[in-house]
């Protein structure tokens, strides 16, 4: 009989045993898999914040090859990525939990959106100026080709005028100068001797010219004798930077037909010698001879 209790009492504390065992294991095993589970979880959460980490500095690249490019959009661009910066220094101080991650990937994402819509935007922008220079660089090519087709027509206008000019230009001939004594009838005697010389005959032609315009046209005479000094009216005319002290002037009325100009100076005690003569359209010499009196 004792033994009989002795071994039921066995029986219980061994039972009892195998029961505390059995918990003692489920507790363990189910400590290991939390243990586990966290381990897995904190792995999990730490690869997603740097995945969205990674993430938002791509996004961030990409604004800045965007804005390097110097559009008319890049303060728009430039604030965007200010908010993508925020957002990455929010993301490096938070813990990191998944409901925290799943906020930051949320907003990733429309940032994202944002992005693309404006560098779609930016692209198209830089293709209008593309086609815009490209015209720009068209229209200039044409106004430099046009420019210098310009200059060419000015340039022989220019031509065409300075010979217009020049071929309208009054030719002065057979210019001849001849003393000339008066007498008390009034006569005019020709002489050789200045002593006995009254008056300088002077007298020129103007050519017959159909492509001058016609007109009143005046000439400046200048008669010099041997000591150097002007006869006659002695009056000096100023043509720009140039003057003239002329013996007198004559002004006829141009009709593109041959025109005899003479016309006397009068003076007394004529200087032996050679003599000038010269005539000016204003201020240049277009006809010039000498004569001597003895």
């Amino acid at each position: 009989m004792e033994n009989q209790k002795n071994n039921s009492n066995l029986k219980a504390i061994i039972a009892i045993l195998a029961v505390l065992l059995v918990g003692s294991l489920v507790y363990i095993f189910k400590m290991t898999s939390d243990a586990k589970a966290l381990q897995t979880e904190l792995t999990t959460t730490k690869t997603d914040k740097a995945s969205v980490m990674k993430d938002l500095e791509e996004l961030k690249a990409t604004y800045d090859a965007a804005i390097a490019e110097n559009t008319s959009m890049s303060d728009e661009l430039i604030a965007e990525r200010e908010k993508v910066v925020n957002l990455m220094k929010e993301l490096e101080k938070s813990k990191g939990d998944a409901a925290s991650l799943r906020k930051y990937r949320s907003q990733y994402f429309a940032l994202e959106s944002k992005m693309k819509a404006l560098v779609a935007e930016n692209d198209q922008l830089k293709k209008d100026n593309q086609v815009l220079t490209t015209q720009r660089d068209s229209t200039v090519m044409v106004l430099g080709e046009a420019q210098k087709y310009n200059e060419v027509l000015v340039g022989q206008n220019e031509e065409l005028s300075r010979t217009v000019e020049k071929a309208s230009k009054l030719n002065i001939t057979n210019l001849q100068t001849a003393a000339y004594k008066l007498r008390s009838s009034g006569k005019q005697v020709e002489t050789e001797r200045a002593r006995r010389a009254d008056v300088l005959k002077i007298s020129f032609v103007i050519n017959e010219n159909a492509v001058a315009k016609p007109g009143e046209r005046t000439y400046y005479v200048q008669v010099i004798d041997s000591k150097n000094n002007v006869l006659g009216e002695k009056k000096t005319e100023a043509f720009g930077d140039k003057s003239l002290t002329y013996s007198f002037l004559t002004t006829i009325n141009y009709e593109n037909k041959p025109v005899q100009v003479t016309q006397d100076l009068p003076g007394e005690n004529f200087e032996k010698g050679t003599y000038f003569v010269n005539v000016f359209d204003k201020a240049e010499l277009v006809s010039k001879a000498s004569f001597t009196l003895k």
